[in-house]
């Protein structure tokens, strides 16, 4: 299961999760150089990808549907929502909005496309989450 594309309300949207991106390729028709959010179960998961400079430590241990880059890491960590209840049997997926590159989110297509289907009725997709950069010297608001 852990390769399967997975459509499933995230923290921030309806998404497609996978622990291979390329399925996620594959279904966003998405060009394959692209790099995904990773959503983590935990801070002590995040600590095998990537360390966050000093500096930034309690701004990422505090934020709520924030993600953030570190070189060419990309990550979110999922604290306190039913997203856990996924991501606490995985530790870490590639998480990206459930819709084709560039296009709105159309749930017939979602559907014919995602491998596992984890969805709860009337779920609307909402705004993504915002993304900043952290260097050693600053922090920049992508999204």
């Amino acid at each position: 299961m852990r390769n399967s594309l997975i459509l499933t309300p995230t923290d921030t949207t309806i998404g497609f999760v996978s622990q291979n991106s390329q399925k996620i390729d594959k279904a966003k028709k998405r060009p394959k150089n692209k790099h995904y959010i990773k959503a983590l179960n935990s801070l002590k998961t995040l600590k095998e990808f990537s360390r966050v400079p000093n500096r930034y430590k309690n701004r990422v241990r505090r934020a709520k549907k924030s993600s953030f880059i570190i070189k060419s890491n990309s990550f979110r960590v999922v604290r306190d929502t039913k997203h856990n209840l996924l991501l606490d049997r995985f530790k870490w997926v590639y998480s990206s909005s459930a819709n084709l590159s560039g296009e709105t989110f159309d749930e017939v297509y979602a559907r014919s496309v995602a491998e596992v289907i984890v969805f709860e009725p009337d779920i609307k997709p909402s705004h993504p989450s915002k993304i900043y950069r952290l260097t050693n010297q600053k922090i920049e608001k992508i999204r």
